[in-house]
């Protein structure tokens, strides 16, 4: 295990392992006041904020939807300030939980040190990043990396289908897209350009991914990227592109996530609770009903799921905490 911030960080399914021990210490006997099965009936009140990723946003509104049930008496607010903007906040001590669609960067951690922020970090779910264009855009069923670089490179002057690929029809291209602010974005631009933050600016930027579903939408040679459970969400308005990383079109979805297929634009996605917030019951307590419900969350809010592979070392993981190792 590494350490983070001065607390101790279990990534992945490490982590999820450690939160389902670390929060049974909430719960007394009978039944779980979390439906885990494993908790209690202690009912618990307060408020819990979460504020971050655009991406992970649905994933744990879904469950402070399902905690609700239990808990009704603990308010839990979700944000979207992006990835970016969910560690400021998160870092200055005004939030208990930042959702992130990418890993917590060193000076993010620099600026938690220099308040005294601790925390840790838990992999909730996967996700299938996934390039999207309007219904009506039949000319296109899948894009190369290579496509992709040189529409969203730095400086690039695309501005046309046609200058994509000869064989695309004379339609302008218009663009849609994360942030700078956005995990996502940072995600993107490392994997398509080589280099995070690398992209071209003149596009429409959003922290909100419904926006880019919307202009997407809305425009014929419309394109734009985010999460795949946006795409889930939208996909009478939307059609999802098959992307090339190298071995041929794959199309983004649950298998294809979680077997490493759809290259390079799967990720996994992460929570981040401050270590003292956890101290309080109402955070504790969401975050066991997060981690032990991982994969009913998930798919009610039509996220990737943890795959074998994942769960496996969970319980490996788990094994090792319980034998002190």
């Amino acid at each position: 295990m590494n350490s983070a911030s001065g607390s101790r960080r279990f990534a992945g399914p490490a982590a999820l392992a450690f939160a389902a021990a670390l929060t049974l210490s909430a719960c007394g006997n009978g039944d779980a006041a979390t439906g885990s099965g494993s908790g209690g009936t202690k009912e618990l009140s307060g408020k819990v904020k979460v504020d971050g990723s655009s991406t992970v946003a649905p994933l744990s509104t879904a469950a402070a939807e399902f905690f609700a049930e239990e808990q009704p008496k603990v308010q839990v607010t979700v944000g979207t300030s992006g990835t970016g903007g969910g560690f400021e906040k998160f870092c200055n001590g005004e939030t208990d939980i930042s959702d992130a669609s990418r890993p917590i960067k060193d000076e993010e951690k620099a600026a938690c040190d220099k308040k005294g922020i601790k925390y840790e970090e838990f992999s909730v779910a996967n996700d299938a990043l996934t390039v999207v264009v309007n219904k009506d855009a039949s000319w296109v069923d899948c894009l190369t990396v290579a496509h992709l670089k040189k529409i969203w490179e730095p400086n690039s002057k695309v501005n046309n289908w046609n200058q994509v690929d000869p064989t695309f029809p004379d339609e302008p291209l218009k663009l849609f897209g994360a942030g700078t602010d956005s995990g996502t974005f940072d995600y993107f631009t490392k994997e398509i350009n080589g280099e995070e933050g690398a992209s071209r600016t003149d596009y429409s930027p959003t922290e909100d991914d419904n926006v880019t579903v919307q202009g997407v939408a809305g425009s014929k040679g419309g394109l734009g990227y985010f999460g795949f459970s946006y795409y889930e969400e939208n996909q009478d308005k939307l059609k999802a592109l098959k992307i090339d990383g190298g071995a041929g079109c794959v199309a983004p979805g649950v298998e294809t996530a979680q077997n490493g297929t759809y290259k390079p634009l799967s990720r996994p996605l992460f929570i981040y609770p401050n270590a003292n917030a956890l101290e309080r019951p109402e955070v504790e307590g969401y975050v066991e009903y997060y981690v032990e419900n991982n994969e009913k969350i998930a798919k009610d809010a039509k996220f990737i799921p943890l795959n074998a592979e994942q769960e496996k070392e969970l319980q490996a993981d788990l094994e090792k905490l319980k034998s002190g190792k």
